[in-house]
């Protein structure tokens, strides 16, 4: 696990953000907290005089917890400790995860290029127009591909990721996660974002070589076992809430590897933004308090560049004003 960076400038945008936290050294999460641009982090169990209080419980009465919050981060006052006396966690623990496929244009042509067969007759440029064709059309006929994630592949934003031994192929996938507030059944896209408690980051790992079965190729994809190892979704280090960005449709999603930068998009390629994505979603289920809806991952994963994770790999993932998480690679011994 990485030390938590210090706050020598702003960890994200906004006077607060929310996150999960524990004494240094202690390891099991503890306590949410209030948390400042500059590093400092409120106690909001001894805050709010709620022993049990969790971010989930602060999500499940978002719009009355909202103006106290806003009040206690003004204010200034309470026991504060310096973020450098803490570990990070995962900012929530949510019920449900719901994960969106093939959402980012450039991405998906990008993947199926990757993936076309040696004898395809078509040139490159023909094969790129007409899957660019095909992405059009899904985003005009409103046909998201949304799949279930397990909570138990959620890991801290400074830990390390560990890479199971039976793992061919992983990849990173950094995304845009909304947080949801309140209960969302059948909710039309107009509304969608009144849903939205905030925003964080979410790194969806995959394992490549188990997305598709390779026993029954008819059945489809296996996220199962391609993407819910523990571990596999490193989330955070914040939720910070949505009104303090001005536009989720308009955030820069980089990820470095070694340093090196391997993905810099706008989450103005997605194709379905985050107020489709919840509508569609809730259409079939019921997203509760806490909740992610993870948006999709941008061009430039590692199958793009033929360069996949191994042991020792370092990666920094950052969204605009939401702040950066930074993962080991860690692999299992058979």
């Amino acid at each position: 696990m990485f030390v938590t960076p210090a706050a020598s400038s702003a960890l994200f945008s906004g006077p607060f953000a929310l996150g999960t936290f524990s004494v240094r050294g202690c390891g099991t999460p503890s306590h949410p907290g209030l948390v400042t641009p500059e590093g400092e982090v409120l106690d909001l169990r001894a805050a709010l005089d709620e022993p049990g209080l969790t971010v989930v419980t602060l999500l499940e009465r978002w719009d009355t917890v909202l103006p106290r919050l806003r009040d206690l981060a003004a204010s200034r006052t309470g026991d504060r400790r310096p973020l450098a006396e803490l570990d990070v966690h995962a900012p929530v623990e949510p019920r449900q995860i719901f994960q969106s496929g093939a959402n980012y244009r450039q991405h998906v042509i990008d993947l199926e290029m990757a993936h076309r067969s040696s004898d395809d007759p078509r040139t490159e440029s023909e094969a790129r127009a007409e899957i660019a064709e095909i992405m059009d059309r899904r985003a005009a006929e409103d046909l998201p591909y949304v799949f279930i994630g397990l909570p138990s592949a959620i890991t801290g934003p400074y830990d390390d990721v560990v890479l199971p031994h039976w793992c061919e192929k992983p990849d990173w996938e950094l995304e845009l996660a909304a947080v949801i507030s309140r209960p969302a059944h059948r909710v039309p896209v107009e509304e969608a974002l009144s849903y939205v408690a905030g925003y964080t980051i979410a790194n969806d790992l995959t394992d490549r070589a188990c997305v598709f079965r390779r026993d029954m190729p008819a059945i489809g994809t296996d996220w199962l076992r391609s993407k819910n190892a523990p571990g596999f979704t490193p989330l955070g280090p914040w939720l910070v809430p949505a009104e303090f960005l001005a536009d989720p449709g308009d955030l820069r999603v980089t990820l470095r590897l070694n340093g090196e930068t391997m993905q810099d998009e706008s989450t103005q390629d997605m194709l379905f933004g985050v107020a489709r994505l919840i509508s569609y979603a809730s259409q079939t289920a019921r997203l509760l308090p806490g909740d992610l809806v993870l948006t999709g991952s941008p061009a430039g994963n590692g199958m793009h560049w033929g360069r996949l994770l191994r042991d020792g790999d370092v990666m920094e993932g950052s969204i605009t004003a939401l702040g950066t998480q930074r993962t080991r690679c860690v692999a299992e011994q058979a």
